[in-house]
């Protein structure tokens, strides 16, 4: 969790454990270079500036554009493709702060809208947790869950 990982064509990056965090791919297909951020929480407190901004929507989006850029990617192409934002238990309380997953989902969105990087697949929300493969070759990614078959991206 909270991990950043950027690799080229031949590299495989992998994070489990996504259930209210969002994984989030970016990558250039003419490059074939590619990486993933496992987010955890959409935006980084003011006073914490010094803890791990991997773990945030906000920080973490900027150093993997940042990452991917230095490896050769070019960042006017990237794609966006992002999984988990579940709602992994029942509240009766329909209190805004218990809505992870979804202020997840919100804030990755509105990042890449403002740095106009399309979402070309997603699978988001739901109650289940996921692991998500991202293959540098292709730009394929998969999603894997223990109730549901895998699904492509």
């Amino acid at each position: 969790m909270a991990d950043l990982k950027v690799g080229n064509k031949d590299d495989i990056i992998i994070t489990s454990g996504l259930g209210s965090c969002v994984g989030l791919t970016l990558y250039d297909n003419k490059s074939q270079i590619g990486g993933m951020a496992h987010i955890m929480l959409p935006e980084c407190p003011s006073n914490r500036k010094q803890g791990k901004p991997e773990k945030y929507a906000d920080t973490a989006i900027e150093i993997l554009i940042d990452k991917l850029q230095k490896k050769g990617a070019n960042t006017r192409g990237l794609e966006a493709k992002m999984a988990g934002g579940a709602q992994m238990f029942n509240f009766s309380n329909s209190n805004d702060r218990i809505r992870i997953g979804d202020r997840n989902i919100e804030a990755v969105e509105k990042i890449l809208r403002s740095k106009n990087i399309p979402i070309i697949g997603a699978e988001v929300r739901e109650n289940y947790g996921r692991t998500m493969e991202l293959y540098n070759d292709t730009g394929k990614v998969i999603i894997k869950t223990v109730k549901h078959d895998n699904i492509v991206l």
